[in-house]
């Protein structure tokens, strides 16, 4: 099957549901056939607003949402070939699950043949083969959660939504759930638009991830672009631990710039959303990406106090009071040579400028 660019598309799509306030606000998304894109914001952002218009539980108020190139805002959704996977289940209790994922199949007037074999390959592909005839209730809740992945996939969807499928389940149920849905997801190839406000959720399993804030997307990369190369600063806060300075830029040329931090010290930075001198600038700046007493020459380089250290296992997380922020984490690995880091020390600590993005402020 030839891989369509615009399998699902929103085109300027807004939604209100008090004819006021928009929460979702010209919304153009391209969805590729296949891919894995995970709608990543925090509450209220609009991510699960833009589902379930896919899904058809709500309509757009402007624009069109197109599913393999045909305008679907006017199809009820039992009619648009979509399958979903809801965070509480939502099983019938009174079921057994052969008759949970024979439901959907039933709808859609599939032979007892049929139906029996797509029911058999859907649950291995699941890893429950022989569950048959059990009741939703005699499952944990992660076999709870495998049937409704399954039964979202029984009767071969263009398109399957999962809206925070995870969100019950405790954190090693839960990790290993994302491998087994990605693992699905590469078998199969079918497309997949997941919800989840998790940003370690989105990053393991998307092939892309569109961060929405206060109804808009404000990016749509690779997990790894996305993590590495954040375009503004609610980006750079919102995925994974980030250290911020405020400050002004003062001078600015060959793909540096130098801004002066409220704070008063001067640092070097990479100009990513400032273009001239004056502008306000917030610096972001990954904990790994700071290292302590660098040996090597480094284009920033300055000594902060210890005010707390957690160990990790792998890593020590080591908090500082630095260049005016109280808050600047630092990750140092755990090797058999590790450091004597306690509270109260001075620690020198180094980065390249590349590395400190100088983003738009706030």
């Amino acid at each position: 099957m030839s891989k369509k660019q615009q399998f699902v598309k929103f085109d300027k799509v807004d939604k209100s549901y008090d004819g006021k306030v928009l929460v979702v606000k010209d919304l153009n998304l391209d969805i590729a056939e296949g891919e894995f894109i995970t709608m990543l914001g925090p509450s209220g952002s609009g991510k699960t607003t833009c589902l379930m218009m896919l899904a058809g539980f709500e309509t757009p108020t402007n624009g069109e949402i197109y599913l393999d190139t045909n305008p679907i805002s006017n199809i009820p959704p039992h009619k648009r070939g979509i399958g979903m996977v809801f965070q509480n289940y939502a099983l019938f209790p009174h079921m057994t699950v052969y008759e949970n994922l024979a439901f959907p199949l039933k709808v859609r007037k599939f032979s007892k043949e049929d139906t029996d074999k797509k029911v058999d390959k859907a649950l291995s592909m699941v890893s429950l083969s022989g569950f048959e005839n059990r009741m939703p209730g005699q499952l944990s809740g992660g076999q709870q959660q495998r049937v409704a992945v399954a039964r979202a996939l029984v009767f071969d969807p263009q398109v399957v939504l999962m809206d925070e499928p995870l969100g019950a389940l405790d954190k090693n149920l839960r990790e290993s759930m994302q491998y087994e849905i990605k693992h699905i997801h590469e078998s199969i190839g079918v497309t997949v638009v997941y919800v989840t406000h998790d940003q370690d959720e989105a990053l393991t399993m998307s092939n892309r991830i569109a961060v929405f804030n206060d109804g808009k997307v404000q990016q749509l990369s690779s997990p790894d672009k996305l993590y590495e190369e954040p375009v503004n600063s609610f980006v750079a806060e919102f995925i994974g631990e980030n250290n911020t300075f405020s400050g002004e830029v003062v001078d600015i040329s060959k793909g540096e710039c130098k801004v002066k931090l409220d704070s008063g010290t001067e640092i070097l930075s990479n100009p990513i959303r400032v273009k001239s001198k004056g502008e306000r600038t917030i610096v972001s700046l990954r904990p790994e990406r700071a290292i302590i007493n660098p040996e090597k020459k480094m284009d920033n380089k300055h000594n902060g106090k210890i005010e707390e250290v957690i160990y990790h296992g792998d890593h020590t997380r080591v908090r500082l009071n630095m260049l005016g922020n109280s808050e600047f984490i630092l990750k140092v690995p755990n090797s058999s040579a590790r450091m004597d880091i306690k509270v109260g020390n001075e620690l020198a600590v180094g980065w390249n400028s590349l590395d400190a993005r100088a983003l738009d402020p706030k």
